[in-house]
C-alpha cells in the first residue's frame, strides 16, 4: 500500500524498507553481473523489429544506467560489508 503524501512516515521506516530493498536485491543474485546480463537481452531485442522503438530504447538505456549505478555504487564493498549494512539499518 503506497502512502499518500501528506501522511507522515518516518526517515527510519523509510531507511529500512530500502535496506531491506538493497539486501533483497542484492543477495537474490550477484547483482555486480546485472548490467551485462541487461546489455546482452536489449542488444539482443534491438536485433528485432519491436527494437526499433524510440521509446523502448530510451527505456531500456535507463535501465541499463540504473542498474550500473547501482552496482558501481555497492560494487566497492563486499557482500559481508552490505550484508551487516543492511542488517544494522533494519534494526535501527
Amino acid at each position: 500500500m503506497q502512502k499518500r503524501e501528506n501522511e507522515k512516515t518516518t526517515e527510519t521506516a523509510v531507511m529500512t524498507a530500502m535496506a531491506k530493498f538493497l539486501s533483497d536485491l542484492w543477495f537474490v543474485d550477484d547483482f555486480r553481473d546485472h548490467p551485462e546480463y541487461l546489455s546482452e537481452i536489449f542488444e539482443t531485442i534491438l536485433l528485432t523489429e519491436m527494437g526499433d522503438d524510440q521509446d523502448l530504447r530510451v527505456r531500456m538505456i535507463n535501465s541499463i544506467r540504473t542498474s550500473k549505478m547501482l552496482a558501481e555504487t555497492l560494487g566497492q564493498f563486499s557482500d559481508k560489508e552490505i550484508e551487516r549494512a543492511c542488517r544494522k539499518i533494519m534494526n535501527a
